[in-house]
């Protein structure tokens, strides 16, 4: 198991945004097709947490101008950025995860793509495993996020985001 973690107190939902920009800055540094299946991270914590405020953030990050919206009820919503796919999920609403086949879940795991998927709990033996597990837990009315790599690959997101 790798140690590259990382975690950082965020006081309001405009710090959330700031983090998640320079989460995507960090991904978008590592060298191109370093993995055939793309970049995948988990977004963990309770409802209200901040999930979709952090994928707003690392959405608009690469540009992104229009509304970035929970896809709750889409399962997910599809953004093309500065040569790469970004697919936000969120699998609150899945009832069995072999809704996941029906959708061609596979097919959103490239290596062009970036996968920020909310509530991968509920997919589980479905979803391509995580480069990083970002917990995010609530702290007061501030919050608390971590970092946790998963894969080499995670391992460099982070050693990029922290130098």
């Amino acid at each position: 198991m790798l140690a590259h973690s990382y975690s950082q107190f965020l006081p309001d939902e405009n710090a959330m945004i700031a983090f998640g920009q320079r989460l995507i800055t960090a991904i978008c540094q590592l060298p191109s097709a370093t993995n055939s299946k793309g970049i995948t991270l988990y977004l963990n914590g309770e409802l209200g947490a901040g999930k979709t405020t952090l994928s707003r953030g690392m959405i608009q990050g690469l540009g992104h101008q229009g509304n970035v919206k929970s896809p709750t009820y889409t399962l997910v919503e599809e953004y093309h950025l500065q040569g790469k796919r970004i697919y936000h999920f969120d699998l609150y609403r899945l009832s069995d995860p072999e809704e996941l086949e029906f959708m061609g879940i596979r097919d959103y795991f490239s290596a062009d793509s970036i996968c920020l998927i909310e509530w991968a709990e509920k997919g589980k033996g479905l979803l391509e495993e995580a480069d990083i597990l970002v917990n995010i837990t609530y702290a007061d009315t501030a919050r608390h996020i971590e970092l946790i790599a998963q894969t080499a690959q995670g391992a460099q997101i982070i050693t990029q985001l922290t130098s």
